[in-house]
């Protein structure tokens, strides 16, 4: 047997360039630069980055500089919102790079799942990563291990940061204490000590808003005008969505106070904020900044939204969805006589005349003015009224409910502790199955009838609440009027007025929102 002989062949393919060693290809190389802010600082230090990486790549004769890649003010724990991080990436996979530079696994990503993909995505189309800080090449043999160790530790240090960032959140709306994006929030801007100052042009355009709403008009007819107007969005865009007009119409720092944490994050990787549905407290702080729409006109909004959700509204006028028919129950709609002619206007009658041969009478808008104006004063002239709106107050006491709601509470989470013990024991030990089913079920029994007795008092709570704000806000109103209403008034339409009936020309009901009912 002739003798074993082993020859050594030499590589002759640059790993790192795919081309023969003696060749003079260079590698393409990136780099790439991200800070997490848009303070003055940072933009510093990320202009110094990107000048330092350009510098860097083009000093070395083995490398051809492509680009620096950037992210600015951008969280680092999630790569789905990083432009920059991803074109890169997608250039890579494309084979336009060789090898990526950046500062430390931390500026690359957080988020040690991401991290790891990424580069073995890379490394699969022969693209390394160099990370400065540590040392550490991909294509090393150790680079794998010490980096899932890093990654770990970044990402560990992301989550200790997001819990600081969280706690200091909370400790701020305990105190009292919040800020907003003022770039995107239509109606303020910063003062020197940080609280809200009223911007009074566009504070113009929230009041506007807030007009063309107590007007008749739908969110949706006022972002199509406000679109038709040419008024920039709070973003500065040219189109208003649906959106951002309900968003103006119902938030609560435009008449002077705050609502803290309306959302709160779910996850330190994510960054998704999701609407906080009781599982952290909130605090709500009334005067902590000048107003731009009067309370009880935020009020008396809020109310016409609900009111709106719960009846039929075109958004054609204030009178609409706001008058029914007292033969056939149907709604009065706006119909438009002689409209190409100088005799030209709008009369209201029951959209379903002709077809039920109603009898009812059409009026015009100065006739619905009038029949207001008569019913509010009939109202104002009844001598028993202040005594009736003390006997309101009395039945919209939530005192009792108060405590029957604490109460259903207490045995609630007694019961719900009863059957995690109940649980727990029939683990622990090999009980009669037969009785521990039957005991169980009597304890889920006491809680979801102690929670549905709570469930039902938190309503009514509610409920009654809901209507003393209304009543409140109709007494203020009225109050306000010394003794008689001269003319009409489209707010006071909207505060007061629940209903109106027509029976026929003289015959015109209106029924407040405090449950009064006045003859036109």
């Amino acid at each position: 047997m002739a003798q074993m002989k082993i020859h050594y062949i030499p590589a002759t393919v640059n790993p790192f360039t795919a081309a023969p060693l003696e060749s003079n290809v260079k590698r393409r190389v990136a780099g790439y630069a991200r800070v997490s802010t848009d303070s003055e600082e940072q933009e510093s230090s990320f202009a110094n980055q990107v000048s330092y990486y350009t510098d860097y790549i083009k000093s070395r004769d083995d490398w051809t500089f492509v680009t620096v890649y950037t992210d600015e003010g951008v969280s680092a724990t999630s790569i789905a919102k990083r432009d920059g991080f991803n074109r890169m990436v997608a250039d890579a996979l494309a084979g336009e790079l060789d090898l990526i530079v950046t500062k430390s696994v931390s500026r690359f990503a957080r988020n040690t799942v991401d991290s790891l993909s990424t580069i073995r995505n890379l490394k699969e189309k022969g693209v390394e990563v160099f990370f400065e800080k540590e040392n550490t090449w991909t294509f090393d043999s150790k680079g794998e291990l010490m980096l899932t160790i890093m990654s770990s530790m970044a990402q560990e240090e992301s989550r200790s940061i997001s819990e600081n960032v969280t706690w200091s959140l909370r400790k701020r709306s305990r105190d009292g204490k919040f800020s907003v994006a003022y770039k995107h929030f239509l109606g303020y801007d910063k003062g020197e000590d940080g609280t809200l100052v009223i911007n009074e042009s566009q504070a113009e355009i929230v009041r506007l808003i807030y007009s063309l709403f107590i007007d008749g008009l739908t969110p949706h007819a006022i972002a199509k005008k406000l679109t038709a107007d040419k008024i920039p969005t709070p973003r500065g865009k040219e189109v208003w969505p649906i959106s951002t007009v309900q968003s103006i119409l119902t938030n609560e720092k435009y008449k002077g106070d705050a609502l803290l944490q309306k959302t709160y994050t779910e996850n330190y990787l994510t960054h998704k904020l999701i609407p906080n549905d009781g599982k952290i407290p909130q605090y709500y702080i009334e005067n902590s900044h000048p107003y731009i729409i009067e309370p009880s006109v935020f009020d008396i909004v809020q109310n016409e939204m609900q009111k709106r959700k719960n009846s039929k509204h075109s958004g054609v006028s204030l009178f609409a969805g706001r008058i029914k028919c007292g033969d056939c129950g149907s709604y009065y709609g706006a119909k438009y006589w002689h409209s190409t002619t100088k005799y030209a206007r709008t009369i209201y009658q029951c959209n379903s005349k002709f077809k039920t041969k109603c009898t009812t009478p059409h009026f015009d808008e100065n006739d619905i003015e009038r029949l207001f104006v008569n019913a509010v004063n009939a109202l104002l002239a009844d001598n028993g009224t202040t005594q009736r709106y003390e006997l309101y107050r009395s039945a919209l006491d939530t005192s009792a409910l108060e405590i029957e709601r604490d109460s259903a509470l207490v045995e609630a989470m007694a019961a719900a502790e009863l059957v995690r013990k109940c649980i727990e024991e029939n683990a622990r030990t090999a009980l009669e199955q037969s009785d521990y089913a039957k005991r169980y079920d009597e304890l889920a029994k006491q809680h979801e009838s102690a929670k549905s007795r709570y469930d039902d008092c938190v309503a009514r709570i509610s409920d009654k609440q809901s209507r003393a704000v209304l009543l409140e806000t109709f007494i203020a109103e009225l109050k306000k009027l010394n003794g008689r209403l001269t003319k009409f008034d489209k707010r006071l339409w909207c505060t007061l007025v629940e209903y109106v009936t027509v029976y026929s020309k003289d015959d015109v009901r209106f029924v407040f929102r405090n449950g009064e009912t006045t003859q036109g």
